[in-house]
């Protein structure tokens, strides 16, 4: 099997570095919040794509987390949450990354261009 035929958990796995306040213990339950994030990623090659995620005053009524995307050909994306427990603070910003991806690709995506419609025959 190639680097790029990876199956999708194996490339989530391979984009995610884990920052300040998550340790290796968490690392399978990030993956798993952030599994729907992959397909979304999915045109970029692994090895290309940095995905950090952070979390700030963990356990408390303060907790923020941070996931940071750099993907090639794009600024960097960054989506926050605040809540104080864990799992809903990394489905919102699981959701908030996915849209930000999604504008992102949006942007460049050629919309209504009579030259790129036309037949060439």
């Amino acid at each position: 099997m190639s680097e790029t035929d990876q199956p999708r958990s194996d490339a989530l796995d391979a984009m995610l570095r884990l920052g300040a306040g998550f340790g290796d213990a968490d690392r399978q339950r990030v993956l798993d919040a952030l599994s729907a994030l992959q397909p979304h990623l999915a045109g970029w090659d692994p090895d290309d794509v940095d995905l950090e995620i952070s979390v700030k005053h963990r356990g408390s009524k303060e907790q923020q987390v941070t996931l940071r995307a750099d993907v090639p050909g794009y600024p960097p994306l960054v989506a926050k949450a605040a809540n104080s427990d864990l799992t809903p603070a990394l489905a919102e910003v699981k959701r908030e990354l996915i849209a930000q991806v999604e504008a992102a690709k949006g942007k460049r995506e050629p919309k209504e261009n009579r030259q790129l419609r036309k037949r060439t025959t």
